[in-house]
């Protein structure tokens, strides 16, 4: 663990060094306020000692400092001249804690110890919804790719419905987070629902929810993915595989946006937009009579088509090159060169899983491929028999 200690007594601060170090932390020293901001700015550390008292700049001006700079590290506030008022007003700044002169090895250690737990939370708190948060960006320079995201731009400030086509793993759900994060409901909830994993008989439930009793198994009262998705976006996800009856449900939420739960006759308002996506012809499927055509019409006020990777191949290497970085981000994997070669191999496969499969093979090469990635490596690797 890093330590930085800031005071001008000399007796304090070795003091304090000896004690740290000999429980295995590295410490820095700094002997005023001025060297110390300079150090915490300029360098991380888990938590900072300073003293309230110093020449130059006092302690207080440099936990103000620190806390405007947004340092991850815990910082605890000494002095010798302590009162209840000067431990209130460094809380209040920012301090995680306060302790007085002469310092209680005990305290020390357990304010240190409380102290890091703190910080290690609030990084790993961080780190945590900056994963769950971030949306992967829509990588391609090809014609196919330009004009989606410049629809995307135009279509997600309005409210229109938006039905997304493309074969399996082409990124349709991509799309429809940015539809809905460019929108004005991106502060609201994004609730998804893969239609095709769900069972028929438990499709209208989870859009619809449904009241306690309703069903044998319904022994509480349960919100729909309708009623979660209040105020923000609803993605019904592979729409060409819902049943006619939720198909009909679905109708009447988009036309007259209101629903009623399984076993109620209760009318519940809803303010949702809703995408949906498909890698069935939906057209086809009106003529078999799987798929409403009033509801084809409802959802496809704008139409978007992800083109499959074999139909934009030059984007290939770019998307390679993303996943390569978010892999070795993620997995603390060290960053490979890639040949030139290698990724006109890369070009030359039919890629039939599309952004998936890439994906796949992205983190194989990672795995397999020594500091650099070569021709030979694709054709070995990339395509491994079963």
């Amino acid at each position: 663990m890093k330590i930085l200690i800031i005071d001008d007594e000399r007796a304090i601060r070795n003091a304090l060094k000896d004690i740290l170090e000999f429980e295995n932390h590295q410490v820095t020293l700094a002997s005023d306020g001025k060297e110390g901001l300079d150090i915490a700015l300029n360098n991380s550390f888990d938590a900072i000692f300073c003293d309230i008292k110093m020449p130059e700049m006092d302690g207080i001006e440099v936990l103000s400092q620190l806390t405007n700079a947004n340092i991850e590290a815990a910082i605890i506030m000494i002095s010798g001249h302590g009162s209840i008022d000067t431990a209130v007003e460094c809380i209040k700044k920012g301090a995680f804690d306060f302790i007085e002169k002469p310092l209680d090895l005990n305290r020390v250690l357990i304010t240190l110890k409380n102290a890091t737990d703190k910080t290690t939370l609030v990084k790993e708190t961080k780190a945590l919804k900056k994963k769950v948060s971030s949306i992967q960006d829509i990588i391609g320079e090809s014609p196919a790719i330009v004009k989606i995201k410049e629809m995307i731009d135009r279509v997600a400030p309005s409210d229109a419905r938006v039905l997304i086509t493309g074969s399996n793993g082409t990124g349709k759900e991509l799309v429809a987070r940015w539809l809905h994060e460019k929108s004005s409901r991106a502060k609201s909830p994004f609730i998804e629902v893969n239609c095709a994993a769900i069972p028929s008989e438990l499709i209208e439930s989870e859009l619809f929810g449904h009241e306690k009793g309703a069903f044998t198994s319904a022994i509480k009262q349960h919100k729909g993915k309708f009623e979660q998705a209040e105020g923000g976006t609803l993605f019904l996800d592979e729409i060409g595989d819902m049943s006619l009856a939720a198909q009909a449900k679905v109708l009447r939420v988009l036309q007259e946006k209101k629903l009623s739960r399984v076993g109620s006759d209760k009318d519940i308002t809803v303010n949702v937009r809703v995408l949906a996506a498909t890698n069935k012809n939906l057209k086809e499927e009106i003529e078999k009579g799987n798929f409403r055509e009033d509801l084809f019409h409802r959802l496809s006020v704008i139409l978007i088509h992800v083109p499959t990777l074999a139909e934009r191949i030059d984007d290939v290497p770019l998307i390679f090159n993303y996943f390569m970085k978010q892999i070795c981000s993620e997995s603390g994997l060290p960053q490979r060169k890639v040949e030139q070669s290698a990724l006109e191999e890369l070009k030359k496969l039919k890629w039939t899983g599309n952004i998936r499969e890439l994906r796949n093979v992205t983190e194989r090469l990672l795995i397999l491929c020594g500091d650099t990635i070569t021709k030979e490596d694709v054709i070995a690797y990339a395509t491994p028999s079963i």
